[in-house]
């Protein structure tokens, strides 16, 4: 039987840390951001992490 494969769009969206948890970015940081206040947005830049009720569905998808 064939190896599985990495879901190519989590490994891009993704990064282990390494305590073992699961890294992502914040959403609504691509465009439109003149309506948006400065801390909005630099708070929109930090990483945040995988929450746990996601956990799961993100693990199947890097085959963890």
């Amino acid at each position: 039987m064939p190896k599985m494969k990495t879901k190519s769009s989590a490994k891009k969206r993704f990064t282990l840390t390494g305590t073992g948890k699961i890294k992502r970015k914040h959403a609504y940081k691509s465009h439109i951001l003149t309506k948006k206040s400065k801390k909005r947005k630099r708070n929109l830049g930090y990483k945040a992490i995988v929450d746990p009720a996601d956990l799961k569905s993100v693990k199947e998808m890097l085959l963890m």
